[in-house]
């Protein structure tokens, strides 16, 4: 079954950084644009980045530069590089395609960001 594996989280002070790594199946590696979303406490889940195969990119407004996406497919395997993380940034980072599908959802990665 299709699914998607974060890991990488981890409770880190404002102004650090954090690297995320997510693996999927080839299926999904060599068909779609691919994404990272968040979910912070009681608050809806949203998108952080997504890459295409072509290499575009987009970035929420809230990334303001800090966050790199980049997707590795001979591994299967996306990044999101987090700089100069602040309280606001604490979540559950979740990987999917763009658009994302129901049954792609992984257990995620949790980034706590302390002040």
């Amino acid at each position: 079954q299709d699914q998607f594996v974060e890991s990488g989280g981890a409770l880190v002070q404002a102004g650090g950084s954090l690297t995320l790594s997510c693996v999927g199946s080839r299926n999904i590696f060599t068909t779609y644009i691919l994404a990272w979303y968040r979910q912070g406490p009681g608050s809806q889940r949203e998108l952080v980045a997504h890459i295409a195969k072509s290499g575009m990119i987009r970035y929420a407004d809230f990334v303001k530069g800090r966050f790199t996406i980049s997707r590795d497919d001979a591994r299967y395997t996306m990044y999101l590089q987090m700089n100069n993380l602040e309280a606001e940034d604490t979540a559950v980072y979740f990987c999917n395609r763009s658009p994302a599908v129901m049954t792609y959802w992984g257990q995620g990665a949790q980034v706590t960001v302390t002040s």
